[in-house]
Parts: C-alpha cells; structure tokens; sequence
C-alpha cells in the first residue's frame, strides 16, 4: 500500500533525503558528498545518478520497498519566477533546473532525481513546493534605480529562503491558533546565506536577494557592497567574471576576513578573545538587524511578530544581541536549525489529501 512520503533536499556538498507518514519523519539521512568527489563533475546536473543511486540504495537498506512510496517532493531549483505554491515537475521546469537559468547550485537536482525516482517507482509525477525563487513583491519594489540593472521579471528574480521563511511563518502561526495569513510577521533565516522578508497576510511582498550580494553578510556571501569599490575590482585586470562572482556569492563574508565559513568557529574563537572575530560577529549582528528594521516601514510598522531561524539561530549570544536591537520592534520568536523537509513533507500530505498542484510555467 503506498502511504509515505519521500523528501529529497540536495544541498552544496550533501544529499538530506527522509521518509514521511504524514507529518511524522520515519527515517533521515544526510549523505555528506566529499569535496573530491563532487569537483569531479563538471556541471551540476552532471552530479545526478551519483545522488540518485546514493538515495535509493539507503531508502531500500531501511526496508522500505517502491510500491510504499505514495508521493516524492523535491527541492525547487533556480527556474524563472514563481507563485508561492506546490508544483508538479514537468518538462520546462526540468529544461530550466538542467540549464540553471538563474545559477548553477544543487537545488536543481532536486526537481530532476525526485521527478526519476517518482516515475521509477510507478508514479506519474515529482512534486516540489515554494522553491527559492518565488517572487511575490510588487511592481515599484522591483525597481533598482538604473534601467539596466533592473532584472528581467520573466525569467529573473529574488533568490531567497522561501521554503523555509514560510513553513516557519506557518509553524508560528500554528502555535497561536491563528493562519499564516492572518499575521505580518519579519522572518529572517541565517544559514550559508541570509535572507530576510516581509510576510504580509501569507505574501512575501519584500525580501533581499541573498544569493546575489544583497542584504546582510553571511559566512559565505558578501551581501550589499559598494557599487564603485565593485566596478574598480571588475575592471582592475586582476580577475575574470567567474572570480568576482565566487567573491559575491561564495568567498565573501567570513570566508573572505577570517578564511572560514563555519559560524560557530566563528563564535567560538570571538568568545575565546580573538577582537577581530568580534568584529565581524558585531558587523554580522548589526546589518542583520538593519535589514529587519528596514523591512518594518514595509507594513508601517505593524508588524506580528520577528522570527529568527537557520542554523546561526543555534547561536544564544548571537540571537540575543540581535534581539536586543531589534525588540522594540515587535515581539522576537527564535526557531533553531530549518524546516524545509517538513516543509516538503507537510506540502505532500495536502496532495495526497486531495489539494490540487499548479503547473509550472502556466
């Protein structure tokens, strides 16, 4: 009888896949992919049956058989924007993953092993729900202050933690006994990246671009810099395009003035007296808590309620001096660690409940 749910969550350097009754998490495993081994292949997408075949050999190891399976739910990958929702996985939205139109990163893989694994195992189709594109702002918030940097609403957007920012906005929700949309609430998730929205009445109306070096810093990206400083590296001989991206997008940040991207070393090392990681957790603490307090003129200042969520959130100190700055804003909630597989998981129960998906690209 064909009742669980597999969750596939492919993420820089690992695979986190589970298996769901419901909302309850049966089984979990988080493949760590080492770094020789993924620098072999030269695309991403070329990485596919090496993650595929690593997840079904665990899911059989555990006993459980193909015909138990009812629905698989994916990741979302870097396609065009998008409506908040839960999509099958069809062939443009494969082309777009494969091609990567707004950036190359593991998430892509996931709407491509689970939508393989799904129709191996007898199903028509993947799912995926609120992938990291979607795009919910308004007109006039998408304008940049000069034409040619404005991005092409059809096939560019925000790059957020969508999935998570909005599974956690929904599991505060929950405790009060109240929706999702009936709340304004600020969610900011720190990770890898950060990202920080306004969640206005269930839409994301404003929300920085984190991939892209918008926002706060984070223990990879650079977030917001200065544009002539940038223009001076651009054209300055000493790097291609390749490079100055990898500066935005992967090399900034901790990495790029204390050569880790690892926080809680970060935080170990500031506790331990090094003044110049201090620094940093000062100047990290600091844009956090200016992006959220920007974001609150947003809903004229009624705003619910500041979530704070991601792994960073599993820093007390951290949290604390960003509460501080911020909690006189509205009452601050902390969720240690994300929700994205409960996310997908929960996303797959209401399919199987009889929810209709949305077609992608329709």
């Amino acid at each position: 009888m064909r009742k669980y749910t597999l969750v596939i969550n492919p993420g820089a350097t690992s695979t986190k896949f589970s298996i769901y009754d419901g909302e309850n998490e049966l089984f979990t495993e988080n493949i760590k992919h080492p770094i020789e081994e993924i620098q072999q292949f030269h695309e991403v997408a070329d990485q596919f049956d090496y993650r595929k075949d690593a997840i079904m050999q665990k899911v059989h190891e555990q006993g459980y058989k193909d015909d138990e399976i009812a629905i698989v739910m994916g990741r979302g990958g870097l396609t065009r924007p998008c409506e908040s929702g839960t999509y099958r996985v069809n062939e443009l939205m494969r082309k777009e993953c494969i091609e990567g139109i707004q950036g190359k990163h593991a998430c892509n893989l996931g709407a491509l092993i689970s939508d393989s694994i799904a129709k191996e195992i007898g199903l028509d189709c993947a799912y995926i729900a609120d992938p990291g594109i979607v795009d919910e702002r308004p007109d006039y918030a998408k304008i940049t202050g000069h034409k040619e940097f404005d991005l092409d609403p059809a096939h560019e957007g925000v790059i957020w933690h969508c999935l998570n920012q909005k599974m956690t906005g929904k599991l505060y929700a929950r405790e009060l006994g109240k929706q999702y949309e009936d709340l304004n609430l600020i969610i900011c998730h720190m990770g890898g990246g950060v990202s920080c929205g306004i969640h206005a009445h269930g839409k994301c109306v404003e929300v920085n671009r984190a991939l892209c070096g918008l926002g706060p810093f984070s223990p990879t990206r650079s977030g917001s810099i200065n544009a002539s400083k940038l223009i001076e590296v651009c054209f300055s001989g000493k790097y291609d395009m390749g490079k100055v991206k990898k500066m935005v997008t992967a090399e900034g940040g901790f990495v790029s003035y204390l050569g880790t991207n690892d926080a809680y070393e970060v935080e170990k090392r500031a506790l331990a007296g090094d003044a110049k990681c201090q620094l940093l957790v000062d100047a990290f603490c600091y844009q956090v808590s200016l992006e959220i307090s920007r974001l609150a003129a947003v809903v004229k200042g009624k705003v619910d309620a500041i979530i704070l969520t991601g792994g960073i959130a599993y820093s007390k100190p951290w949290m604390e001096q960003i509460t501080n700055q911020i909690d006189w804003i509205a009452p601050v909630k902390v969720y240690k660690g994300e929700n994205e597989m409960l996310a997908l998981a929960i996303c797959g129960k209401e399919l199987l409940d009889g929810k209709p998906a949305k077609e992608y690209g329709e």
